[in-house]
């Protein structure tokens, strides 16, 4: 079952709503500031990680042009890989948590 992100914060905005409305109008959660955000910070760290994936793509395409160490490659290739590594375990969390929210009552 595939989740994205997206829906996540319209079901989590759409919670926080409707405990609002119950509690009378009074917000229960700010809303989100400037670089601060959940999303902002989800978002710059996907972008981080996708630009460690291409600089070991890169750094392999000029290795085999003859242009970059083998030890260089090697090390940005391990870091890409444990960085992806961290990616899936954080989704894996998030899309737990999720799943865990919606199995609450109302």
């Amino acid at each position: 079952m595939a989740i994205d992100f997206g829906s996540a914060i319209s079901a989590y905005r759409q919670a926080a709503s409707s405990v609002e409305n119950a509690m009378g109008g009074k917000p229960v959660v700010g809303p989100a500031s400037g670089d601060n955000s959940f999303t902002n910070m989800v978002t710059d760290s996907l972008k981080s990680a996708a630009n460690v994936g291409r600089q070991a793509e890169e750094l392999s395409m000029r290795q085999i042009a003859g242009e970059a160490d083998l030890k260089d490659v090697v090390t940005a290739v391990a870091n890409a890989e444990q960085t992806l590594g961290t990616v899936v375990a954080v989704r894996d969390k998030v899309l737990s948590a999720y799943q865990e929210i919606l199995k609450m009552p109302i």
